[in-house]
């Protein structure tokens, strides 16, 4: 009811959920609601709506949302589904497939001669040489840079 004059309403559900967010300082958003339904308010002489889903969102991008944004559910042959899933339980279990079709490719030798021809042999690494043990530091413990740069403890 606006002043003195009533409207009919309906209730419906949107396509999808909307989430809705309030600032108190114009930098922290803080979310204060999920939108699943809205209230229509038509004039006396319009029709009520003969559906429970309202086709739209609540902005003009989504328009069809439904329509275009969310795929129907796939049509599964349950036995397809049921022979996949028992695959699946054999393979995790340790097994093999049930239903496993295996195509051996064998190389002609022609074809492999000439791929190791292009291939070279790996460079070997150089020696290390020796260090002489006098350039070590036999008789001092290893220092970090902070034990270093505090000399005052």
């Amino acid at each position: 009811m606006i002043g003195n004059e009533q409207f009919p309403a309906s209730l419906l559900d949107l396509p999808c959920v909307v989430e809705s967010y309030k600032t108190y300082d114009d930098n922290s958003l803080i979310k204060t609601a999920d939108i699943g339904q809205m209230i229509m308010v038509r004039e006396s002489g319009d029709a009520a709506p003969d559906v429970i889903e309202y086709r739209h969102g609540l902005t003009p991008p989504m328009r069809d949302a439904r329509k275009r944004r969310f795929r129907r559910e796939p049509d599964l042959n349950p036995e397809l589904v049921s022979r996949v899933e028992k695959d699946l339980l054999k393979i995790m279990a340790g097994g093999t497939a049930d239903n496993l079709d295996v195509e051996t490719a064998e190389q002609e030798e022609g074809d492999e001669n000439a791929r190791g021809a292009n291939k070279k042999s790996a460079p070997k690494p150089a020696p290390k040489h020796d260090i002489p043990e006098n350039l070590t530091n036999a008789g001092e413990a290893d220092r970090s840079d902070s034990e270093e740069s505090d000399d005052s403890v």
